[in-house]
């Protein structure tokens, strides 16, 4: 009698494609950073602490937007609005605290009405992006393209062509001050100069917000939805999952994300410029979460992973600038950057 031989479990086969889709990006990370602090043009400059973190805070902005984008294409949409609704946001909100402000109420009510508007007007324009995708069935693209034109068309017919200018006098300017935050304790430099330096507010509401935002994609029920309909739309819905639901709250958490970094954005400046504000901030979210290793085609993807993108680019755009390269180039870095994670991702499913 022959017997069958028990079975024995086999090691998982090590596989460099897996490998580079989990660490692909914090290796990159770590070369580029290598490359910046050993390159003649920028080794000077880069590792001082206070370049680091306006590496971070310059780009703070763009990776609150990032961690809702995250979400987005891992379930399998897109939104290219998030610009466009950055302006129209920051816009609305400075309208509502001179509109306190000049009602004879007193400063701190302006800022804490701006502070309550944004995220609620980004939340309200991102449930309006979610209802028209999934009960319009218009496709994502087509929907957050006409979020581009139309948002942005708004805040240049309210403002004229020109700019809103908040009323505050230094309150609203002080959220995203380089100036303020959380001290540091000071430290001499190379020059024997005492140096001093905060961890601004944008950084902590970046960092904190992507904390949570990897806590709910990793441990919490909407997260594992997301992935699911990312994954396979056709599947989750016989699973029982409300996937017209999911892609609501998908798209109204972006919303939330823009109208947080809308405010941090045009309190940065003290203002908003109706045809510059949140120009190519889509790209440059798209960018970072693709590198990031979040698959286009969705159903995949860590927070995680696009903070890691977020000081990529980041990166990019310090080092032309120390460097003295002409800065009409970082947009065709940026190109071929998601070009070429793209690929990888194409090469990764291959395999």
């Amino acid at each position: 009698m022959i017997q069958d031989k028990p079975n024995t479990p086999t090691a998982p086969t090590f596989r460099w494609s897996d490998f580079f889709e989990t660490w692909g990006g914090l290796i990159a990370f770590v070369a580029l950073a290598a490359f910046c602090s050993l390159f003649p043009g920028t080794r000077d400059h880069f590792l001082n602490p206070e370049n680091i973190r306006n590496i971070i805070h310059q780009n703070s902005f763009i990776g609150i937007i990032a961690i809702g984008m995250t979400f987005v294409i891992i379930s399998g949409g897109i939104d290219l609005s998030v610009g466009s609704m950055a302006a129209l946001i920051g816009g609305l909100s400075i309208y509502a605290m001179n509109k306190v402000i000049g009602g004879m109420e007193s400063e701190w009510m302006g800022v804490v009405a701006a502070c309550v508007a944004a995220p609620l007007i980004g939340m309200g324009l991102g449930l309006i992006n979610g209802l028209l995708i999934t009960k319009g069935r218009i496709a994502p693209f087509i929907v957050t393209l006409g979020g581009l034109a139309g948002y942005r068309s708004i805040i240049l017919a309210m403002a004229d062509g020109g700019e809103v200018r908040s009323s505050s006098m230094n309150l609203f300017e002080a959220i995203s001050s380089p100036r303020n935050g959380i001290p540091l304790p000071a430290w001499h430099n190379a020059a024997g100069d005492q140096v001093s330096m905060s961890i601004t507010w944008p950084i902590i509401i970046f960092l904190l917000m992507a904390v949570i935002a990897q806590v709910v994609l990793s441990h919490t029920r909407y997260g594992r939805y997301t992935i699911a309909v990312g994954s396979n739309e056709t599947a989750a819905r016989y699973s029982a999952i409300n996937v017209d639901r999911v892609r609501i709250i998908t798209y109204t958490l972006i919303g939330l994300c823009t109208g947080i970094a809308a405010l941090l954005l045009s309190s940065r400046l003290n203002s908003v410029g109706a045809s510059n504000t949140g120009n190519l901030f889509e790209l440059d979210a798209i960018a970072a979460v693709v590198i990031g290793g979040t698959r286009m085609s969705g159903g995949k993807g860590r927070v995680w992973g696009t903070i890691i993108g977020v000081l990529i680019l980041g990166m990019i755009d310090n080092v032309l600038v120390l460097a003295d390269v002409s800065t009409y180039w970082q947009g065709l870095v940026k190109a071929g950057v998601i070009i070429l994670a793209v690929l990888l991702q194409r090469s990764r499913s291959e395999n």
